[in-house]
């Protein structure tokens, strides 16, 4: 029997430039994200703090979101050289996952209160890479409602969801706000988005920025006219100067 391909594996991430921000406003951010999350699909109303394993995993649940806990728990995350005391100015990162079973998972990665300039910010998360609770989620409708959370809570410079293969064909080097994933989003700081060819969707959103949506249907690195459009929507938003790295070379 011929082996079958590897499915693609999707996320969503949103990135935004130094901002400097305490384990609080971290905390109240997260707390946003969640019930935003939690109102999209019930596989994104669970949430757990780390554990050794999956199982311990449930016994500290994160939902309802409580900001005392999360502000803990990113304080603990501050970053700091082993021994070391805290770097203050490299933020705080968190991570947590919602305790499925491998493959089925999801998972949060939150590096927030950066202000130092070399690395973004970043929330990001990782799509279950198979089963009936992907073939839910990676939908456009249902990519798109996830970055619209990401946006509200995050306020980030720019957002986006896609295939970790269609990144790497979207250019050489792939770097954060550099290029069209299948939805992505633009903070409205950086400008006007142009007109853009159909079928690719723009979709405001309140008071934040503006959503692209590169395709309705699943978008897959295999599929040649997906990427030739990403490219070919990727350059007329280079054009506009509203498609830059988040943080400059």
């Amino acid at each position: 029997m011929a082996e079958q391909p590897e499915a693609e594996e999707y996320y969503v991430g949103a990135y935004w430039g130094p901002r400097k921000e305490s384990p609080e406003d971290c905390a109240r951010r997260t707390a946003e994200l969640l019930m935003a999350l939690a109102a999209c699909d019930p596989l994104l109303a669970q949430w757990y703090k780390p554990a050794r394993s999956r199982k311990d995993a449930r016994k500290y649940p994160l939902m309802p979101p409580d900001l005392a806990t999360l502000t803990e728990s990113f304080r603990r995350g501050v970053n700091r050289e082993k021994g070391g005391p805290a770097i203050e100015q490299l933020g705080f990162t968190f991570w947590f996952g919602n305790g499925g079973a491998r493959g089925e998972d999801v998972d949060l990665r939150i590096t927030c209160g950066d202000h130092g300039g070399a690395n973004p910010n970043s929330c990001v998360m990782t799509l279950p890479s198979g089963g009936a609770e992907a073939e839910r989620l990676i939908t456009t409708p249902m990519l798109a409602g996830v970055l619209r959370g990401m946006a509200q809570a995050w306020d980030p410079d720019w957002a986006v969801a896609t295939s970790w293969e269609h990144r790497a064909l979207m250019t050489e080097t792939p770097r954060a706000g550099g290029f069209v994933g299948w939805v992505t989003y633009l903070s409205r700081r950086r400008g006007t988005v142009p007109p853009l060819p159909a079928p690719v969707r723009i979709e405001p959103v309140e008071n934040r920025g503006t959503v692209i949506v590169l395709t309705p249907e699943r978008l897959t690195a295999k599929n040649i006219e997906h990427v030739e459009r990403g490219k070919r929507v990727g350059e007329l938003l280079a054009r506009s100067g509203v498609l830059e790295p988040v943080i400059p070379r």
